[in-house]
């Protein structure tokens, strides 16, 4: 189950109609997923979920539905926006090169 959904995701991009229903569904499954392994752990783990890590999910589901065609040559790519990664490092479990503790 979706922690963000379909109807609250097309409010936020001021999104009406249903042409791209499927297709901002999969971007919502995509960024859940996506901010879940950013962080280390699965949304449905914080209960209630924190409103920014909900914002920060839209954000990217903006973002993916946004820029699903863009091309560009001789600029920095994101794999996402700055505002979701800054939200998202608040709650990270671990850091890549960093030990991680097994309990012993």
């Amino acid at each position: 189950m979706s922690i963000v959904t379909l109807s609250l995701a097309k409010a936020h991009m001021n999104i009406d109609g249903t042409a791209d229903d499927e297709l901002i569904t999969l971007y919502i499954g995509a960024a859940e997923t996506w901010l879940s392994n950013y962080i280390g752990r699965p949304l449905t783990d914080l209960n209630p979920l924190p409103d920014d890590l909900k914002l920060a999910v839209l954000k990217l589901v903006a973002f993916y539905y946004e820029q699903r065609e863009s091309v560009a040559f001789g600029i920095i790519m994101q794999l996402a926006p700055y505002g979701v990664t800054s939200v998202a490092d608040a709650y990270r479990e671990n850091w890549f090169g960093e030990a991680v503790s097994d309990g012993v």
